[in-house]
């Protein structure tokens, strides 16, 4: 039911507003999150807008202890926003788990209650790693001309259960993908470059020195 209202307001919404986006609205959802109903709009809009060129040119090299390193070994602090949010995950979960009747037919308005707020945590720390990678991105796109960075295969990755939290925490699908959109809007170059043996090939001549995870110079024999 507050589907179907939401969704009749959303489409008396289009068609009041049509003409003030002049642009087509493909599809109207809606969508249910822990602290409520949205309307998502998917319009048909190319956005484009006038970036600075300044003839900088940046590497970055994504990673867990920093966000991302540049090539000039300049660090960005990780936030781990699911880290800090750790003791009050599992304050509420404690307190979900109590309410929970085994066996019951139906849960107790206490249970959904306090399931709606531990919902409520978890979408903060989704919002709070979203707009993070959504500023980093902008930074990066508009501050540089060429941008490169390392296509790392996420969900290969996230198999290494001691990893797995961290990876899933740092975002860094999400911050990629922002950067490859703000490029396209700036008008700016956005090369993603393979992850095989970026550490091991030298970028002056190309010889290949294999190395160790603990091995952190390298050191070209040609």
């Amino acid at each position: 039911m507050a589907s179907m209202l939401v969704l009749l307001l959303c489409t008396a919404m289009v068609r009041q507003r049509h003409h003030i986006l002049n642009s087509k609205i493909n599809r109207v959802r809606v969508i249910r999150r822990a602290d409520g109903y949205y309307a998502q709009f998917c319009l048909d809009v190319e956005r484009k807008e006038q970036g600075a060129y300044t003839g900088n040119v940046i590497g970055i090299d994504l990673g867990l202890k920093a966000f991302y390193t540049d090539q000039n070994g300049n660090p960005v602090e990780c936030p781990k926003f699911l880290r800090r949010s750790e003791r009050r995950l599992k304050q509420h979960q404690r307190r979900l788990s109590r309410k929970f009747k085994k066996g019951a037919k139906s849960q107790s308005k206490n249970y959904h209650k306090q399931r709606k707020r531990l919902g409520k945590v978890h979408l903060k720390v989704q919002r709070q790693r979203k707009d993070w990678a959504i500023k980093q991105a902008r930074c990066v796109v508009t501050s540089h001309d060429v941008v490169t960075y390392e296509d790392l295969q996420v969900k290969n990755l996230v198999k290494n259960h001691h990893l797995a939290k961290s990876i899933h925490d740092a975002g860094w699908s999400q911050f990629t993908a922002w950067l490859d959109d703000y490029g396209k809007v700036w008008d700016k170059a956005v090369v993603s470059v393979p992850p095989q043996y970026t550490t091991q090939d030298c970028s002056h001549c190309g010889h290949r020195v294999v190395k160790t995870l603990s091995t952190r110079t390298h050191s070209c024999p040609q």
